[in-house]
């Protein structure tokens, strides 16, 4: 074989194993992205059953309520939809109606969202880029409102 063509050789051998390992690499990934979503686009569309999603926004004024045990019920809204969670365990200790908060988990098939772990904003200048963005989409963004905090079931 000429060195010329064992070159070639060696490079389209070294393309095919590159590509082969992104591949794997993408396919490992698949089952692990979660994808964030705004209130509003949970409603005008339904993801797949059992999907991991990131829903993010403000906690609703007056929505907090205290289930069995450790359950908490409130609603994440960007001031346009608002989508009822469920959430069993101890909340942040920021987490306040009118805060900042993003929760990830997947929709049931009841209409609500069954949150496994709630982020709530660390203080007061901070809200997670995806949820001003969402806001801002929405044109609910206030750059300076700040609300002040209320106690909801993290008592």
């Amino acid at each position: 074989m000429a060195p010329k063509r064992r070159r070639m050789t060696v490079i389209l051998v070294a393309l095919g194993l590159l590509c082969a390992a992104a591949v794997l690499a993408l396919t490992a990934l698949e089952d692990s992205v979660v994808f964030f979503i705004s209130p509003t686009d949970l409603a005008a569309q339904a993801p797949n059953p059992d999907q991991r999603l990131r829903l993010g926004g403000l906690v609703k004024e007056g929505s907090t309520q205290r289930g069995d045990g450790a359950q908490c019920i409130f609603a994440v809204t960007d001031l346009e939809t608002a989508v009822p969670v469920t959430y069993t365990g101890i909340l942040p200790d920021l987490f306040r109606e009118g805060q900042g908060v993003v929760v990830e988990g997947v929709m049931g098939a009841d209409g609500r969202f069954a949150a496994d772990s709630v982020l709530a904003k660390h203080d007061e200048n901070y809200m997670p880029a995806e949820v001003a963005e969402a806001l801002k989409k929405s044109g609910h963004w206030q750059e300076s409102a700040e609300t002040p905090a209320k106690p909801g079931c993290a008592e």
